[in-house]
C-alpha cells in the first residue's frame, strides 16, 4: 500500500488580512508537504479559514455586512496565499462549508452520547480576541496579555459544557507513551504541566439570540456551537469524516503545525475532544514561535503588520520563503526587518546561489561540452533535519554545499583549463548544481524548477539572474 501523509496548519480567523506570522506557518507546512511528495508519498495538505464566532460576527456588523458575505471576501484573500507564496495545499476548508457543519454536529453527538456534554448556568470573563474564557491568573491588570487593547466581556448565561476534566489522566497517559508528540520539548513540558495542574470543563456553546453566527447545536435551536469546538473538527472533516471512512482511516492520525498561542487548544483540548468521540489522537504537533517586526509584536493597533503577499510581489515568493525558513528560528520568536531581509537577499540569494548558477552556466556554455543526465538523490541529512522541523538547518546544509562548490571553482580555476581536465571539472560542477536544485525543491520550488530546466539537458546555456541584486 502507498504511504499516506496528512499535514494541516491551523485555520486563521477571517477578521484581518493575512500577515507574515501566518505566512511562516503555511510555508513551513508547504516545505514538509513537498518533501513528503518527493519521497513518493500520497500527501493531503490542509489549509483553510475559521469563520464562526463572536470576533467574526462583531467585525461583520461593524462593517455593516452579512457575516457570510464578509467571510467569503476574506476567505478569498487567504486562498490568494496559494499563488503568492507558491503553496501546494490540496485542501482548502472553510468552517462555513455545509459538509464541515454536518461533521461538527455529528462530532457533537458522539461526545454527547459519551456523557461528555452537559448544560449549566455560569459567569466568566471572556476575551473576544482569543475567543477564550480567561481566569484571573491569566490576566495582567484585568486584561488579556495577548489582546491588552480589548476589554474583556462578562458572559453570564446557560451554556453547554465539555467534560475536559475527565480527560486529565487519559491525556497524561498518552503524553507518557508518546515522547515526541509535541515538538519542541519545551512546549511539550509546558502542556504536560498545564494538564497535571488539573483541567476545568469549558463552555462549548453560546446563546443564539446573543451571538447567532455559529453552527446550530444538535437538538437545541436556542444555542450555537462555541467557535473553538467547531473549528478544531476541520482537521478531520476535511478528510471526509464521518462518511468517507476509507479516506479518514488512510490519512488519520496526521501531523499538525500551530503557533505557540494554539498550544492548549491543539495539544490538549482537541486531543480530549478526539478521545471523547472515540477517535485516535493526532500523530504529532509542531509548535512554532512568533514573528516580530523590529523587535515588537506584530499587531494592527501598532500599525506594524507585514503583508506577505506584498513582500512576495516585490521580491519574489522564493525570496520570502527562504527568509522565513532559513532565518526565522523554527521554535523561538524571531524578528523580521526589511533591512535584514534585503541583506540576506543580496548576500545569500543573489551573491550566493544566484552567482554560483550564473558562473557555472557561463563556463558550460563557453566550453560547448554536452552533459549526460545525472541521477540525483535526496540528502538524508536534510530529511533528518525536517523530521525535527529544523527548517533552518536543512537550508544551512544546502547553503554549505553552495559555499563548498564556490570554493571548488576558486581552487580549480576552470577558466584556465582546457580539454579533458576542463570537462572533468565541469561535470563535477554540473552534478553538484543538479543536486542542489533537487534538494532545494521543497523550500524554493520555483528556483529549483528554473535551475533544473537550465541544467537538465545535455547543453547548458546562460540565463537571466535567479535573484537580481537589489540596489
Amino acid at each position: 500500500m502507498d504511504k499516506k501523509y496528512y499535514l494541516t496548519t491551523t485555520l486563521p480567523y477571517v477578521n484581518a488580512e493575512p500577515h507574515i506570522g501566518f505566512a511562516l506557518e503555511i510555508v513551513q507546512a508547504d516545505a514538509l508537504a513537498r518533501f513528503h511528495k518527493l519521497l513518493g508519498e500520497e500527501v493531503i495538505f490542509n489549509f483553510g479559514t475559521d469563520e464562526h464566532g463572536q470576533k467574526i460576527y462583531q467585525k461583520a456588523r461593524e462593517l455593516g455586512k452579512d457575516p457570510q458575505k464578509y467571510c467569503d471576501e476574506y476567505a478569498a484573500r487567504f486562498d490568494a496565499l496559494k499563488k503568492a507564496l507558491n503553496l501546494s495545499y490540496n485542501r482548502f476548508i472553510r468552517t462555513t462549508d455545509p459538509h464541515h457543519i454536518k461533521s461538527a454536529q455529528e462530532f457533537w453527538k458522539l461526545c454527547d452520547k459519551n456523557g461528555d456534554i452537559y448544560k449549566k448556568l455560569y459567569k466568566t470573563k471572556y476575551c473576544v480576541g482569543c475567543e477564550l474564557e480567561k481566569t484571573d491568573s491569566e490576566l495582567v491588570d484585568n486584561k488579556c496579555p495577548l489582546h491588552p487593547n480589548q476589554n474583556l466581556e462578562i458572559i453570564e448565561e446557560e451554556n453547554y459544557f465539555f467534560r475536559f476534566s475527565k480527560y486529565q489522566k487519559p491525556l497524561l497517559d498518552f503524553y507518557e507513551k508518546s515522547p515526541d508528540f509535541v515538538i519542541p520539548e519545551g512546549k511539550f513540558n509546558e502542556i504536560r504541566s498545564f494538564v497535571k495542574e488539573g483541567l476545568q470543563d469549558f463552555s462549548i456553546s453560546r446563546l443564539k439570540n446573543k451571538m447567532p453566527w455559529g453552527i446550530p447545536v444538535p437538538g437545541d435551536s436556542a444555542q450555537v456551537m462555541y467557535v473553538w469546538f467547531d473549528a478544531l473538527i476541520n482537521y478531520i472533516s476535511t478528510l471526509g469524516w464521518p462518511e468517507d471512512t476509507k479516506n479518514f482511516e488512510d490519512y488519520w492520525p496526521g501531523f499538525q503545525i500551530a503557533g505557540k498561542d494554539n498550544l492548549r487548544q491543539q495539544t490538549a483540548i482537541w486531543q480530549a475532544m478526539l478521545a471523547s468521540a472515540g477517535l485516535p489522537f493526532s500523530k504529532q504537533i509542531f509548535i512554532h514561535g512568533f514573528v516580530t517586526a523590529n523587535g515588537k509584536k506584530i499587531s494592527k493597533s501598532l500599525g506594524n503588520t507585514i503583508n506577505p503577499i506584498e513582500v512576495a510581489e516585490k521580491y519574489g515568493a522564493d525570496a520570502l520563503r527562504y527568509y522565513l525558513l532559513a532565518k526565522i528560528n523554527p521554535t523561538e520568536d524571531s524578528d523580521f526587518t526589511f533591512e535584514k531581509f534585503e541583506e540576506v537577499y543580496n548576500g545569500e540569494l543573489a551573491n550566493g546561489l544566484g552567482n554560483l548558477i550564473s558562473r557555472v552556466a557561463k563556463l558550460c556554455e563557453k566550453s560547448g561540452f554536452e552533459f549526460k543526465p545525472t541521477k540525483t538523490q535526496k540528502d538524508e541529512k536534510i530529511g533528518n533535519a525536517l523530521k525535527e522541523y529544523k527548517f533552518d538547518l536543512a537550508l544551512k546544509i544546502i547553503w554549505d554545499g553552495i559555499t563548498q562548490t564556490d570554493q571548488f571553482i576558486n581552487e580549480e580555476e576552470p577558466w584556465k583549463l582546457i580539454g579533458g581536465k576542463l570537462e572533468k571539472v565541469l561535470i563535477h560542477l554540473v552534478d553538484h548544481i543538479r543536486e542542489i536544485s533537487f534538494n532545494l525543491e521543497p523550500f524554493l520550488p520555483e528556483t529549483s524548477e528554473k535551475i533544473q530546466k537550465q541544467f537538465g539537458g545535455s547543453k547548458i546555456a546562460s540565463g537571466s539572474p535567479l535573484f537580481p541584486r537589489l540596489s
